[in-house]
């Protein structure tokens, strides 16, 4: 889940982005002060704005609003109190963790793209990353599928020219660290990093 405020140039209504893939096409119902979102063809709810949003929840942002277990009950309170039948079901689990390269090939169809095996900790993941510097033996910092990158970038699975990729390697500049380096190249941690272990981003 995805959400977003901006007062100003949006006025008092919060964005909740609840899946990935975009509304090929828009149907909207409405239920109070919220605007139901929904895949046409298939009734599928994909998001939906909450008008009148600071009736509902305290929101001192402009951007991406960092989704915690309060702000999902205080949606679910809105949605209950306008009679929206949505349910919301998040996924609380680090989504910027520590990985460790396993092991650094080649892509088959693509000269400045290697394919990576990634481990997090509880799995491996394959990512295809276009850094210079990415190597086998590296700890790294690893955006999973779900992960909203501090530019507001939605990682999500890809195939880049036929291999598929299960999220991003992150360089200190995509984490908006300050002082970044302006050199690309992914952020490389100390060996005492540990794997798996979350990675703390702001994204606001």
């Amino acid at each position: 889940m995805k959400v977003a405020y901006n007062k100003a140039h949006v006025g008092d209504v919060l964005l909740v982005q609840l899946a990935m893939e975009p509304i090929v096409k828009t149907a909207m119902d409405r239920a109070g002060d919220v605007a139901i979102l929904k895949e046409e063809t298939t009734g599928e709810v994909k998001a939906f704005n909450l008008f009148n949003a600071s009736k509902y929840v305290e929101l001192d942002v402009a951007g991406n609003v960092e989704v915690t277990p309060e702000l999902v009950d205080k949606l679910e309170a809105a949605l209950q109190a306008n009679g929206a039948e949505i349910s919301l079901e998040v996924d609380f689990s680090p989504k910027f963790v520590v990985g460790y390269v396993e092991s650094k090939e080649k892509h088959p169809n693509a000269d400045k793209l290697s394919v990576c095996k990634v481990n997090v900790g509880d799995e491996t993941l394959q990512i295809v990353c276009g850094a210079p510097n990415v190597d086998a033996g590296q700890k790294v910092v690893v955006a999973k599928v779900g992960a909203v990158m501090p530019s507001g970038l939605l990682i999500k699975e890809g195939n880049l020219r036929g291999e598929d990729s299960f999220g991003m390697l992150c360089s200190a500049r995509e984490l908006a660290i300050p002082g970044a380096p302006e050199v690309k190249g992914i952020l490389v941690l100390d060996d005492s990093a540990e794997v798996g272990s979350p990675f703390e981003v702001s994204t606001r």
